[in-house]
């Protein structure tokens, strides 16, 4: 047997995490989580009205430090310019989370080129330079998990999403070769793949379908449901309860992981 004191709490006391598009949905739901855990978050989102409501929601949770600050995700400089004098202020950071909003919807052979590179900027990109911005800290800590929340289009594209399907599969690609490089510091990559969750994103997705199906939006979240052997649509904190606890001690040995939260809708093993 080993020898090792190995940790398998789910709590976050003490550790600081980084949550982007923080201000709604998933996000929020996942800071909320993770501070319910005892950890201090800080938020990040372009709207910073929008960020002010979650930041009093965790405010109200604990006697932890929470905060924020504002970033564009279509612009990568001013992410690293934003991120970098954040870092100046809170240099202990030992979770980050990278979430960001889905390209816009259409086949894949009739995206303009610029729209994949907005997209590679936006996820895979700004994915790279919180990496690079955070991890002497977590190298420094001996503690660090890095989730992207990406989709299930990693495992089963999904039709009409076609700039999507491939910007997700290259970050999930990023997220496995850096698990093989960052396990030897104690720091984890994993991605959580949500399958149909109650977004603001999702209720865009079924509205563009049902109009240009002229179909009631109804009648395509029954089309939805009755695809997931669960039989229901996910709650945003359903979602939010997966990547806390990867960022916990307890999944101190899970890395290089797609991991679909998606009611088993996926039929692939």
């Amino acid at each position: 047997m080993s020898d090792k004191n190995i940790n398998t709490s789910l709590r976050l006391d003490g550790k600081w995490a980084l949550v982007c598009g923080a201000s709604r949905g998933i996000g929020a739901a996942a800071a909320r989580a993770m501070a319910e855990l005892g950890a201090d978050v800080t938020l990040v989102s372009r709207s910073e009205e929008t960020l002010k409501k979650t930041f009093q929601q965790l405010k109200a949770v604990g006697t932890q430090r929470h905060g924020y600050f504002t970033a564009d995700f279509d612009k990568p400089e001013d992410l690293k310019t934003a991120v970098d004098k954040w870092l100046k202020q809170n240099p202990r950071v030992h979770i980050l989370v990278n979430n960001t909003g889905g390209p816009p919807t259409g086949p894949a052979h009739a995206a303009k080129p610029e729209e994949y590179l907005a997209a590679f900027n936006r996820h895979l990109i700004c994915n790279q330079i919180l990496v690079q911005a955070l991890l002497p800290n977590m190298r420094q800590a001996g503690y660090g998990r890095i989730i992207n929340v990406i989709s299930t289009s990693v495992k089963e594209p999904i039709k009409g999403l076609g700039v999507s399907n491939t910007v997700r599969g290259a970050v999930a690609s990023w997220a496995k070769t850096l698990a093989g490089e960052l396990g030897v510091y104690g720091i984890t990559v994993n991605n959580v793949l949500p399958g149909y969750t109650r977004t603001d994103r999702l209720t865009s997705l079924f509205e563009g379908r049902a109009q240009k199906e002229n179909r009631s939006v109804a009648d395509i979240e029954a089309e939805a449901r009755a695809i997931i052997p669960l039989g229901r649509i996910a709650e945003p904190e359903e979602i939010a309860a997966a990547i806390a606890f990867l960022a916990s001690p307890a999944a101190s040995y899970i890395t290089g992981v797609s991991l679909p939260v998606d009611g088993g809708r996926i039929q692939g093993l």
